[in-house]
């Protein structure tokens, strides 16, 4: 019995699976390299913009903290000033002479708050002369004063500046001593408030990004500008300024919190400049850019399965043609021609190789037949040579018997029943014969024997007359007659009666030979298909020579089938298939 095989995937696909898994692994890690890459390109490109853009707000720091320094030394090294602040009492040909400095420098600079000087002696001008100094407001115990008052130059951070009264705008403050030029005596303090706003717009005007900003710290961890300084100063927003502080003289480079942090710092002023880059924001483009990535590796993907089944299928075209011709011929078909694509490879010479198996086991089996065939006819001619002389032995030491008792008529009788028994299986080379002819046959056999044993013997033939064409291998009833009368009929005291019957049954032939003879025993029934000693003695045509023809013939499923019972009589059933088809034969 054939197993069941386990179902497994087709050469085609696997060819197909394996393809497309070395295309996808060769397609993702080309994206993942690309993305990586492609990422670190547009972080280095984004960290080398902001440097750029931290870099020219430092150099726009610097050339404007130099202007100021400019205007710084102009004021600071003017006679009219020095002269103002030694003064014990205040000379308004000064005063007026520096308070129109004051009003041209303020009117060409609008980035200027407040400008003034401040004298050690109490001598002060602020703006103009009509400018309120605030008298709650010491100036000389303010930091920036005192650092100045020692020959410091001072920037400080923003911070509120608070020295006109009643007014405090978010100011950075650059001051410088003013000294008298013959006992470089420090004599006072030159300061200009710059806006804020004049630093905010340096520093605002960038494009980092909606999320990104730059912020300046001086060189004592002070704000100097910050877009978000209310809520640093209210502790809502931190900055790690000690690592800003902490950075290299020139640049750094740092990320913390999803955030690139880019610092350079001023030679001039000390200042760092820091530019706090979203890193969420910088990599939108490659968000994009992993977005084309997807869609080229997904059409990639489709053309390789494309290109996949198209290669596969004209490989494998040839292999799936020699698969269905091995199972046309495992069912039996050798005459498959298998379509050859003329490839000069081993999938073409296995082609070439299994239809030259094909031919010869054709061949072979052509051969095979033909011998089992000339096998069949020679053991069928053997046999009716066997069976001839026996019966010619006696029906004639019958006939020569009856001839002494000038019995004519019955003289006359069984030579023409033997005349017709061998005219009919001898000279007759035909394997098949109608079931009307193989009856005729027995027929003559029983007369030759009736006559022979006399009031011993009596015999019934029914036919039934839908079946008397029908074709069936001959020689199958007579050995089954002669068997019954040598062991039944002849073992048996008196008259004994054997009946033949032949009909249409269970869609095929069914054919009894009952007789009333001697019967079997149980032990002789289940032995019934040996051969017997006997018969291979008196070279007769025993039960298991037929019953072979038979299932050699028809299959298996058809043959003999024995009923006895030992003082009663035995019953034998053939039972062959009708390959007319006459299907309305059962009723």
């Amino acid at each position: 019995m054939r197993k069941n095989r386990k179902r497994k995937t087709s050469l085609r696909g696997q060819m197909i699976l394996s393809f497309l898994l070395v295309v996808a692994i060769a397609v993702v890690s080309f994206m993942l390299v690309s993305i990586n890459r492609s990422s670190q390109a547009i972080k280095e490109t984004s960290v080398d913009y902001t440097h750029q853009l931290i870099n020219m707000v430092n150099e726009n720091i610097d050339s404007y903290i130099e202007n100021m320094e400019n205007i710084s030394q102009i004021v600071t090294k003017n006679s009219d000033v020095r002269e103002f602040l030694m003064e014990n009492t205040p000379d308004f040909v000064y005063l007026d002479k520096v308070e129109e400095q004051f009003i041209t420098l303020k009117e060409t600079r609008k980035d200027i708050y407040n400008i003034g000087i401040l004298g050690h002696k109490g001598n002060a001008l602020i703006n103009t002369r009509d400018t309120q100094i605030n008298p709650y407001v010491h100036w000389n115990q303010l930091d920036w004063y005192r650092k100045s008052a020692y020959g410091a130059e001072v920037t400080t951070s923003s911070h509120v500046q608070n020295l006109v009264y009643d007014e405090y705008p978010w100011v950075v403050t650059m001051s410088k001593a003013i000294t008298n030029p013959e006992t470089k005596e420090i004599i006072g303090v030159f300061f200009v408030d710059l806006n804020y706003r004049s630093i905010n717009d340096l520093a605002e005007n960038l494009d980092l990004g909606q999320k990104s900003y730059v912020y300046i710290v001086d060189d004592l961890g002070n704000i100097v500008y910050h877009p978000k300084q209310q809520l640093l100063y209210s502790g809502l927003w931190e900055e790690d300024i000690d690592r800003v502080l902490n950075a290299s003289s020139e640049e750094d480079n740092w990320e913390a919190d999803n955030k690139l942090y880019s610092v350079t710092k001023s030679e001039s002023t000390g200042w760092s400049v820091v530019g706090v880059t979203d890193l969420e924001e910088m990599l939108l483009g490659t968000r994009e850019l992993v977005s084309l990535y997807y869609f080229i590796a997904i059409c990639l993907i489709v053309l390789a399965t494309w290109l996949a089944i198209v290669l596969t299928n004209k490989i494998t075209s040839p292999l799936r043609n020699l698969q269905h011709s091995m199972r046309a011929a495992q069912n039996g078909q050798f005459e498959v021609e298998i379509i050859e694509d003329g490839s000069q490879n081993e999938i073409g010479d296995l082609i070439y190789s299994f239809q030259l198996m094909l031919r010869e086991i054709e061949q072979l089996i052509e051969r095979n037949t033909k011998e089992q065939e000339e096998k069949r006819l020679y053991e069928l001619n053997a046999l009716q040579a066997q069976i001839s002389p026996h019966f010619l032995y006696n029906t004639l030491d019958s006939i020569i018997w009856m001839a002494e008792g000038r019995n004519t008529k019955d003289v006359i009788l069984m030579t023409s029943a033997l005349a017709k028994l061998l005219r009919k299986s001898i000279s007759n080379d035909k394997e098949l014969v109608t079931v009307a002819e193989e009856i005729e046959y027995t027929r003559s056999y029983l007369i030759i024997q009736k006559m022979r044993y006399r009031d011993k013997l009596k015999y019934l033939i029914d036919m039934d007359t839908v079946i008397v064409d029908v074709e069936i291998i001959k020689l199958i009833i007579q050995p089954l007659v002669e068997n019954a009368i040598y062991h039944g009929i002849k073992c048996k005291s008196g008259i004994g009666t054997i009946k033949i019957t032949a009909e249409y049954k269970h869609k095929g032939i069914m054919i009894e030979i009952v007789d009333d003879g001697a019967g079997m025993t149980k032990e002789q029934l289940e032995h019934i298909f040996d051969e017997r000693a006997e018969d291979r003695a008196r070279k007769s045509v025993g039960v298991l020579n037929v019953h072979k023809r038979i299932q050699l013939s028809y299959g298996t499923e058809y043959g003999l089938s024995f009923q006895s019972e030992l003082g009663r009589g035995t019953s034998v059933s053939i039972y062959l298939p009708d390959r007319t088809g006459r299907s309305d034969y059962e009723k």
